[in-house]
């Protein structure tokens, strides 16, 4: 322990004495261990950390067939619940849309429905007041209550109390608040964050009878003691084989599997788990980076040192006395490093966890920094300490005292490639992956942004609504979205109006089966096809700017007593009528038997994501597929921003009571871009800490050459070296190492940027622009990093130094 402390002392000297080298250290390893522990805590908090609930390790969500579906339909939920003997209870949930009013105008609110059991099969207490249960569904309707989430109390009531009891109006509906949730508990899906809880009872009761409409967003439930998930799998299974039996052409394929609820499970979990993952390979490399940074500042300050070192020896130190003492300064400096890193990690954490990504949905990221956080940086802290400080071991055991007191120094520099070599070789190619990823990323955003989505979003405003909110009946909503959009007509600078019951690219688009025409037997295994559905009014098209390319569009005849009729897409025309030709006039069917004739062809487009294979689709007229949900696309030539107040005016005059949303159909698609955007900011900051590591390093490789060939280079000046010659001696190994780096790099990057491909819609690594870019970038930052030293070199006065020799 007196030597240990000796050790400290002295290292904590050293550091003193030299600040430059030890601020520059502490900031090059904070970078590495800052950005490694904001992604870990990303990755802990959206994958590694379980739902808050009690003895969450024994909660499953079902997941159904062969793609890993969470959507299960409402009969199917009750069979699974009531029939399995694997779950302590299953209880469904689903998020929704709904209009609140309190006694003042009425607001929109994202809920979760729940069934009856929700609660008690989470085991979750209320913080007020009490909880609906299982026993209270009688039916349809018959459970008129909701729970408040602790947030929503908190901010709507102000933590009135009395507010339980209280009776509020849910879509035109009364409903009394019996309740409000804990504060730790936002329900069971990841990034949503509800503001109350309802009953599941209480939906249409279309939906809640009908088996093949898959509507319900999860269904949960705690495995029983001594159970494991593959004997519930093979329970569930046994299930859903009676459900294919009975009800063969509502549920086709029934198998199943077990996921945690946190991220959708293996439907939205593993796109999430294979970013982070690659994310935290790329902090990796920052932090290996950095260590090779300092490894190489490390041996270039045991050279400098080697007199020192000799001296120590010639005098009875002990080598590994010695390398104690250069751990031990490479550790402090870790220890600075780390803590200034996860400082700075925090407040980039603290900004994450009150980020809402999604305007329109109540999504959050509860990223703050655990316990496990805090260990998983401290030990690479100690790892890059170790790591660091080890590379001038060798250095110094093969230090002969006699030699160095003799000369003065060691000479490190010669033709054969050093340790310090090896590792700036290693971060150039490091910070050239980081670089192609990024510019990779930035250009495929870039294409996203100008790419053909099959609709033109620019000078279009969207104004949302669900008429279920303001109580309108299902009879009176076809007139009512006929009176809106007539209203939206008469604004000056209006050119078009379409409605849409779904927005490409915005909302989870139904899907249905398709038949061919001759087809009697409509078994899902007997479909030619599977398409998005939308139902649209007559100026669809018009308005969301996709193009007619054969037929016709719909009228406001095409109504309940005309011929079923379709518009569909190319890739429809052709995957199941063969060609285009062959698909005006020709008719389909779709599961329930009705038969449709198609009368028009549009446009390919992007309906679910921006990545997504060519995709089928059909569109149907409002008229004759009415929904509640209405989304207007008002086609202007004037300002959008200039149009939305008109509109909201005229959406008022109609219905008072109607709550809606207006912003700019070009801004509704962040949405869809948002993993784009993230993946390109994220692999830019990387970028950009590669980049100051790497300078750092060949500034650091360029001015240790420099000042260990002074005396050489003078002496080259006085017998009359040109100045291209002298920087050709002094900087040209960096080059060299900074061309061998570059090329290792992009070749890497090159291999590593395939997978953006997954995450950027058109990120491609082969772009030209993009090679050209990370070596013009490469270039630049090898000559921003050798600027200084080339300056001395060429400054060298050989008078000087011959007089000083």
């Amino acid at each position: 322990m007196q030597t240990l402390w000796q050790d400290l002392r002295y290292g904590v000297r050293m550091l003193k004495k030299n600040p430059g080298f030890t601020a520059v250290a502490v900031l090059t390893l904070a970078l590495g261990i800052g950005a490694n522990a904001v992604v870990f805590s990303v990755m802990n908090a959206l994958i590694l950390r379980p739902v808050n609930v009690p003895e969450a390790q024994s909660l499953f969500m079902i997941e159904r067939g062969s793609d890993k579906n969470s959507n299960q339909s409402y009969p199917d939920y009750l069979d699974l619940r009531d029939r399995n003997r694997s779950f302590d209870a299953l209880a469904a949930c689903n998020f929704n849309l709904v209009a609140l009013d309190t006694g003042h105008n009425p607001s929109r609110s994202w809920v979760y429905e729940v069934s009856g059991n929700y609660f008690d099969a989470l085991g979750i207490e209320p913080y007020l007041g009490t909880f609906f249960h299982g026993s209270d569904e009688h039916g349809p309707n018959s459970v008129p209550y909701i729970v408040l989430s602790f947030a929503y109390w908190h901010t709507r009531f102000e933590d009135d109390r009395g507010v339980v009891g209280r009776t509020v109006q849910l879509n035109r509906h009364p409903v009394t608040i019996i309740g409000v949730a804990p504060p730790g508990f936002h329900g069971t899906l990841m990034f949503f964050n509800p503001d109350f809880f309802v009953p599941i009872v209480n939906e249409d009761p279309n939906l809640l009878n009908v088996r093949g409409a898959r509507w319900i967003s999860l269904v949960i439930g705690h495995l029983k003691p001594g159970v494991t998930p593959a004997q519930a799998v093979s329970d569930l299974n046994s299930i859903g084989s009676d459900l294919e039996k009975a009800y063969p052409k509502d549920d086709g394929k029934m198998t199943f599997a077990l996921a945690s609820p946190s991220l959708f499970g293996d439907a939205g979990g593993p796109y999430i788990r294979a970013f982070l993952s690659g994310l935290m390979l790329l902090a990796g490399l920052v932090l290996l980076a950095a260590c090779a940074n300092l490894g190489s500042l490390f041996a270039a300050r045991a050279a400098d040192r080697s007199r020192e070192v000799a001296l120590r020896l010639a005098l009875g130190a002990g080598r590994l006395r010695i390398l104690r003492q250069l751990f031990t300064e490479a550790i402090l400096i870790s220890l600075l490093g780390g803590a200034v890193g996860v400082w700075g990690s925090v407040m980039v954490l603290r900004g994450l966890s009150v980020w809402q990504p999604f305007p329109r949905f109540p999504a959050h990221m509860p990223v703050n920094p655990d316990a496990k956080v805090y260990a998983v940086a401290l030990l690479l802290t100690l790892a890059s300490g170790f790591l660091f400080g080890a590379v001038p071991v060798r250095q110094v055991l093969r230090t002969d005292p006699y030699q160095i007191v003799k000369s003065g120094s060691i000479s490190t520099l010669g033709p054969r490639m050093t340790v310090r070599d090896a590792l700036l070789v290693v971060q150039i190619a490091i910070c050239a992956v980081l670089v192609t990823s990024s510019m990779v990323a930035v250009r495929g955003l870039v294409r996203s942004m100008h790419s053909n989505f099959g609709f033109e979003p620019r000078n279009v405003i969207l104004a949302d609504a669900d008429l279920n909110m303001a109580g309108y009946s299902a009879d009176k909503v076809p007139a009512v979205q006929k009176r809106m959009i007539e209203a939206m007509q008469v604004i000056p600078g209006v050119q078009s109006v379409g409605l849409t019951d779904q927005l490409p690219l915005q909302d989870c688009c139904n899907t249905s089966s398709v038949f061919s025409d001759n087809t009697t037997d409509l078994r899902p295994s007997n479909a030619s096809a599977e398409a998005a559905m939308y139902n649209i009014s007559p100026e669809y098209f018009q308005a969301a700017g996709t193009a007619l390319l054969s037929g016709r569009t719909f009228t406001w005849h095409d109504d309940k007593t005309a011929p079923r009729v379709a518009a569909v897409n190319r890739q429809f025309a052709n995957k199941v009528f063969g060609s285009t030709a062959n698909a005006i006039g020709g008719s389909y069917k779709l599961p329930d038997g009705t038969r449709i004739q198609v009368v028009g062809i549009v446009e390919d487009g992007k309906y679910d994501t921006l990545t997504e294979d060519p995709k089928l689709a059909m569109f149907f007229p409002i008229l004759q597929s009415p929904s509640s949900q209405t989304n207007l696309l008002v086609r202007s030539s004037r300002d959008p921003l200039q149009l939305a107040p008109a509109i909201g005016s005229a959406l008022r005059e109609m219905d008072a009571g109607l709550p809606f949303g207006i912003q700019p159909w070009n801004k509704s698609l962040q949405d869809p871009l948002f993993a784009s955007r993230v993946a390109t900011e994220s692999l830019g900051v990387m970028g950009v800490m590669g980049a100051m590591l790497s300078v750092t390093g060949i500034f650091g490789m360029a001015a240790y050459s420099v000042s260990k060939r002074l005396r050489e280079l003078g002496i080259r000046m006085a017998l009359g070296a040109q100045r291209k010659e002298v920087l050709q001696a002094a900087l040209g190994r960096a080059f060299n190492l900074l061309a061998l780096g570059s090329a290792a790099g992009l070749l890497l990057g090159i291999l590593a940027s395939r997978v953006l491909a997954f995450i950027v819609y058109q990120a491609t690594p082969r772009d030209p622009l993009v090679l050209a870019g990370t070596v013009l970038a490469m270039l630049l930052l090898g000559l921003v990093a050798a600027w200084i030293p080339a300056q001395r070199a060429l400054s060298v006065d050989p008078a000087m130094l011959l007089r000083e020799e």
